[in-house]
């Protein structure tokens, strides 16, 4: 999962180098990563209402469905 949400993160950004993928692991098989950029790079990431920062948590989520494990994306400033 967080090799995912680097690689689509960092296909957004202006400065892939800033990005970084934080896992905290939780109970029962959840998951929590923990999405950070460049201030700069951060509407890129969340887009317009939130449109892109949803697609992505999209993304991760149906490729954890197929592996059984519950995923939450966070967007930390």
């Amino acid at each position: 999962m967080k090799d995912l949400l680097l690689y689509i993160a960092r296909n957004l950004v202006d400065d892939p180098e800033a990005v970084t993928v934080t896992e905290t692991a939780g109970g029962n098989q959840e998951l929590t990563l923990e999405l950070r950029v460049a201030p700069d790079d951060m509407g890129k990431v969340i887009g317009r209402q939130g449109r892109i920062a949803k697609e992505i948590r999209t993304v991760v989520r149906s490729r954890a469905q197929r592996e059984g494990v519950k995923v939450s994306v966070d967007i930390m400033d």
